[in-house]
């Protein structure tokens, strides 16, 4: 941290050791996302019915599944809130200092952004509004995935001391 408060930092010329923590930490956090998106395909899937299924109930299928209780929502929001946050905020930390244009770079935080608390709203609006809002969650998961894969793939490239010179 003490590297960004001396005046305009640039990951691509940071020193080396420094590029290797923070090329260690985009590794772990590509391991985290990985995981979530298994999840999410695995357990929730990855279709409108499935979404608003896992969230809202139904003893249409193979298999009774259970509504989300007030209290499962409350749990994982508060965990993932908390966690997304500060994610969210190292990366972007991370990628503002790389060489891409600042046009692009807004672009990329506000649909990462957008994506990230459509994460954490959405699951309510599909639980207690109606079932086509998993239409809106089913958005918000591409572009949290977008935005973050933009996020995690030009900071890593620059911690190689890639990517172009501005």
């Amino acid at each position: 941290m003490r590297e960004f408060a001396k005046g305009p930092f640039s990951l691509k010329r940071a020193p080396a050791p420094l590029r290797l923590i923070y090329g260690a930490f985009l590794c772990l956090v590509a391991i985290g996302f990985a995981s979530q998106l298994a999840f999410q395909i695995g357990r929730i899937g990855i279709s409108p019915w499935a979404i608003a299924t896992y969230y809202r109930g139904s003893d249409a299928a193979e298999v009774m599944v259970f509504p989300k209780t007030f209290g499962q929502l409350l749990e994982v929001t508060h965990a993932h809130a908390f966690v997304m946050a500060v994610v969210f905020l190292i990366l972007a930390h991370l990628f503002v200092s790389t060489s891409i244009p600042e046009r692009i770079k807004t672009v990329v935080l506000v649909v990462a952004f957008a994506g990230t608390t459509g994460d954490l709203v959405f699951p309510w609006l599909v639980r207690y509004g109606a079932p086509w809002c998993a239409w809106l969650l089913l958005a918000a998961w591409m572009a949290q995935g977008a935005g973050n894969f933009a996020l995690l793939g030009v900071s890593g490239w620059e911690c190689l001391g890639l990517g172009a010179d501005v």
